[in-house]
């Protein structure tokens, strides 16, 4: 990585009484351990997803998967191997239609499903002594106050992409039709071009979509007007061809995505063998018109995209805005990879199958969730039919099997106390007496062996 002696620095609060789930509403059925991040690296945090861990802002937390009401484990997408469904194409499609001819779906006084609220204990205060310098990320949005705030991790409300069917998108625009009955013809205008499919037409625009990728860190890039290039493939359409269909001459809006980088406890790094942007939190902004629309929080980890928060203007829940990010962030993600080839995967947060409503996220496939006990990737379609039987699973089908990455030995578990860095076993004797043995033991066996030898955990 970026080789600049950065260090992730957290304060462990263990595991807390039951508290609200907003799932299921059970007043007392939520637990989750928790840890205040002062400073998160990219790998750190990369390894803490991959053992079950989520931040909300600089709060990282963790379900206890076998005590919750509503277990929720850790979701990820094949980016590269990714290929929209029929539902994905049809929102696709509703946000070309409405770009391309502001034709407005019949449907749009239906708004898009929202997640339910869960409400992440804590997070509590920091210790007083300890400096930190870091913004949290929302203050970000005060620069714009009329976006709604969506939280992806499950911690607030979420739009999601589980919609109740609807038909194509119709031709109502201020009241008016805009798709009428044909009328009687003479016949073909021998003055004019034969007509041709609109489906090859779209074929011949694929050559355009390199115009369309997304610029890097402050740039922009908008659905402009090229004159189409003949070509004689015959292939399915891709997630790109959809997102970087060129807009016609008489379009009827302007659809910017604009990409920065925003404050956040991980701490910006670069790489010669990584994204030009560098790793770290961004904000991708949705402008419409000139308005903004949407603002999604990311983060761009070492081996993923993981997908944080997304603001959007409820004016315009008609368009799905929360699908449409995901899908949009999937394409970013596979942009990304031919940088990067291990960047390869994007993560929507949380998979819940209890809550019907949050089985979405299993739509974007192939995908992966995480063995809550051994901590391997296991195929979505092994998983479910053990979710089928039990909220809570292990999927993993090796009963032998156990964590790998355990630290055994609490005492290398590195420590900072008075500003100097020391493995516990130090610290226990420079502190006669300390009873946080039990609590130490416990943050090890959550965070793992990898992590519990970088991160600082600090003591007052």
């Amino acid at each position: 990585m970026a080789g600049n002696n950065s260090y992730t620095i957290v304060e462990y609060f263990g595991g807390d009484d039951g508290y609200r789930c907003g799932y299921c509403k059970n007043e007392k059925g939520n637990f989750s351990h928790g840890m205040w991040s002062h400073s998160l690296t990219v790998q750190d945090y990369q390894d803490l997803i991959d053992r079950g861990w989520r931040r909300s802002g600089k709060y990282v937390y963790k379900p206890i998967m076998n005590k919750t009401c509503c277990p929720q484990y850790t979701i990820r997408c094949h980016a590269v191997k990714f290929q929209p469904s029929k539902s994905h194409k049809k929102i696709l499609k509703k946000i070309n239609t409405f770009i391309f001819k502001g034709v407005v779906p019949k449907e749009h006084e239906t708004v898009e499903p929202m997640d339910s609220v869960c409400e992440v204990a804590g997070p509590r205060e920091p210790s007083k002594g300890m400096e930190c310098a870091i913004t949290d990320i929302q203050k970000e949005v005060a620069e714009c106050p009329h976006i709604t705030k969506v939280d992806r991790n499950e911690a607030d409300v979420t739009p999601t992409v589980s919609e109740t069917p609807r038909k194509e998108p119709g031709s109502v625009l201020d009241g008016r039709t805009t798709a009428a009955a044909p009328k009687p013809g003479i016949g073909v205008d021998p003055n004019r071009p034969p007509c041709r499919k609109a489906k090859d037409l779209r074929r011949e625009r694929r050559h355009q979509k390199e115009q369309m990728k997304h610029s890097s860190v402050g740039a922009s890039s908008t659905l402009t007007i090229s004159p189409p290039t003949p070509t004689q493939t015959n292939q399915t359409k891709t997630l790109e061809d959809f997102l970087t269909e060129t807009c016609p001459d008489s379009s009827s809006h302007c659809l910017e995505f604009r990409r920065f980088l925003c404050d956040s406890p991980l701490e910006a790094e670069y790489s010669v063998d990584g994204p030009t942007m560098g790793y770290g939190s961004f904000h991708q902004q949705y402008w419409l018109d000139g308005q903004i629309v949407a603002v999604g929080v990311i983060d761009i980890l070492p081996s993923c995209v993981s997908s944080v928060y997304l603001y959007y203007h409820p004016d315009f829940a008609f368009l799905s805005l929360g699908s449409y990010s995901a899908l949009r962030e999937i394409a970013f993600t596979r942009q990304l990879q031919k940088q990067s080839p291990k960047l390869s995967h994007y993560y929507l947060g949380f998979y819940i199958h209890s809550c019907p409503k949050m089985r979405y996220k299993g739509q974007y496939r192939p995908s992966d969730l995480l063995c809550p006990e051994t901590y391997v990737w296991i195929t979505i379609e092994q998983c479910l039919p053990h979710l089928q039987n039990s909220r809570y699973a292990r999927f993993n089908p090796n009963p032998d099997e156990g964590d790998a990455w355990v630290l055994k030995d609490v005492g290398r578990v590195l420590v900072l106390h008075r500003r100097t860095i020391m493995p516990y076993t130090v610290y226990c004797r420079k502190q006669k007496g300390s009873s946080d043995e039990t609590e130490v033991k416990e943050y090890a066996s959550l965070v793992g062996q990898n992590c519990a030898e970088r991160i600082l955990l600090y003591r007052a």
